[in-house]
């Protein structure tokens, strides 16, 4: 088992890789059997094909994310300052992969595709994604009504797949783009999280989060 675990392991470190180096047209599962040392029928035994390998990418990124985001979060912070570092360490951890954004989107945008971020397959991923909004939350001094909390992280994570999307399409140096646009979007997120207390708020914002739950949910994505 550990031998089947390191193999895999294997395969997806080199996919990665030259995704990154080569970009995901011009990489081939014959070439990532070859550089991981495998056959290809065993680097097919373990993924039927590339698709498979970009929920890899999205469990990679969102570990790495986890991690550099737990050190900028500032106990007590300001949900604005708090949701900006999360936000940019985010780009931090995605830019290797920027050469691969057409190519993602490709792949992500259909609703039925399995490396869709709405999709089943992706769900690990997106877990980890929201449960990292939800610390965002929990860490920053902007209090959030209890009735809210399992509905805003999920909205945060909704922005962030947004910032995703204009990184993607963005062909500024660095993404600069991108940075001034999470600059400018945290305080207004902040400002409208603020509002959530008020009842009037609470509600259409709960209304949001039910469609975002139909949006993610199997039974939604069958429609």
């Amino acid at each position: 088992m550990a031998r089947t675990s390191e193999t895999r392991g294997r395969v997806v470190e080199v996919a990665l890789r030259l995704f990154r180096e080569e970009g995901f047209q011009a990489t081939t599962m014959r070439r990532i059997a070859d550089e991981a040392g495998v056959s290809l029928g065993n680097a097919y035994y373990y993924f039927a094909g590339k698709d498979e390998l970009v929920n890899e990418l999205y469990m990679v990124i969102q570990r790495d994310h986890r991690e550099r985001a737990l050190q900028v979060l500032v106990h007590g912070g300001s949900l604005s300052e708090n949701l900006a570092a999360v936000l940019h360490s985010g780009l931090d951890v995605m830019a290797p992969y920027h050469a691969f954004g057409g190519s993602f989107l490709q792949l992500a945008l259909p609703t039925r595709s399995s490396s869709s971020p709405f999709s089943q397959e992706s769900s690990d991923a997106r877990s980890m994604a929201i449960d990292l909004m939800r610390t965002t939350l929990e860490t920053s001094k902007q209090k959030v009504p209890a009735s809210l909390n399992d509905v805003l992280p999920q909205l945060l994570w909704m922005i962030y797949m947004g910032v995703t999307l204009h990184w993607v399409t963005d062909s500024s140096d660095s993404q600069q783009r991108t940075r001034t646009l999470v600059d400018g979007l945290v305080p207004v997120v902040a400002k409208a999280v603020r509002l959530a207390r008020l009842p009037v708020a609470r509600g259409l914002v709960t209304d949001v989060a039910g469609l975002l739950k139909r949006m993610t949910s199997p039974e939604g994505l069958e429609r």
